[in-house]
């Protein structure tokens, strides 16, 4: 039985490399929301704090949702929960996410990664409706990945880093790749600054027929393949400024691993991949909704689920 809509004023929080956007929703409705510039952790957070206690004096927020890049710590039993890793956003490291919020909200916090908050809006209301199992990456300032499985975020010991994998380099590819920790992993090859070091300019300067995008192809074709092999998902959900701004990209490495796969595998050929491998149906709402759908699992004591029934007739108008 589908559970009853979200009541109630939620609050999210989807802190990215780049921006913060912090969001007001009455169920899962947007009633309003900011971007904040992501600079310093007490500049960053502060200025986050600050927008969401306006909105809790005016009407108290019943629970928020944060969704956060990584890596950080979200498992509640760790005594570091809610703190920020060795991460590449210089000056982070250490950062207390959660306890910024803590310190001066009563109401229940819930705490993700930004790739699994993504991942599970788009299972509850978008590309990943209906399915058992996708993988939602974001290929912008960095590469990440969340794994939902039966409605829910794959976590463990930590959670996925698929961003930091090291796969098979294209024939004659001599990038070194621009992680400051790992080289040439697929962060290290395909986020924007990597893009920006391989091309040496701005790559949305780059025309998408440039023989320059074979290699970047290449390698987002391997990660399509590993993800095939080792997780089966039912949907690869896309999304993120680089993504999203190079449709030729996805298109060319989604070709690229329907070939490499079907040698193996007959069901994985071009065509069964193209619908495997979607842009997200929120688009750059996926995000913010993932991080209200946190507040509203938390304020429920649960994660949201994909049979939750939860629906936004707000969304529904932005995609038209």
């Amino acid at each position: 039985m589908a559970a009853a809509p979200a009541a109630g004023r939620f609050a999210g929080v989807e802190l990215g490399g780049t921006k913060v956007i912090v969001t007001l929703a009455d169920g899962i409705d947007i009633a309003e929301q900011h971007s904040l510039p992501t600079t310093s952790p007490a500049e960053t957070l502060g200025a986050a704090v600050a927008r969401l206690a306006a909105w809790d004096d005016a009407v108290p927020l019943a629970a928020i949702g944060i969704a956060s890049f990584g890596p950080i710590r979200v498992d509640p039993a760790a005594t570091d929960y809610g703190t920020m890793l060795c991460t590449t956003k210089a000056g982070w490291a250490g950062a207390h996410i959660v306890g910024a919020f803590s310190e001066r909200f009563a109401c229940p916090i819930a705490l993700d990664t930004d790739v699994n908050g993504a991942g599970i809006a788009e299972a509850v209301l978008g590309a990943g409706r209906g399915c058992r199992t996708i993988v939602y990456l974001t290929i912008g300032t960095g590469v990440g990945g969340g794994v939902i499985v039966g409605g829910r975020p794959v976590i463990g010991r930590l959670h996925p880093e698929i961003g930091h994998l090291r796969l098979r380099r294209g024939e004659g590819d001599v990038f070194a790749g621009a992680c400051s920790f790992h080289g040439d992993c697929i962060e290290g090859l395909l986020s924007g600054p990597a893009l920006r070091a391989r091309f040496g300019r701005d790559p949305a300067t780059v025309d998408p027929s440039d023989p320059a995008w074979d290699m970047a192809a290449s390698d987002l074709a391997e990660l399509f393949v590993a993800l095939m092999l080792t997780l089966s998902p039912d949907r690869i959900i896309v999304g993120g400024s680089v993504a999203l701004g190079q449709p030729g990209l996805l298109a060319r490495a989604t070709d690229r691993a329907g070939e490499m796969l079907i040698k193996y595998i007959p069901d994985y050929d071009v065509a069964a991949l193209s619908c495997i491998v979607r842009p997200p149906a929120l688009k750059n709402d996926a995000g913010p909704m993932g991080a209200i759908l946190l507040a509203v699992g938390a304020d429920r004591q649960g994660p949201p689920s994909v049979t939750s029934g939860l629906r936004s007739s707000a969304l529904r108008d932005s995609r038209g």
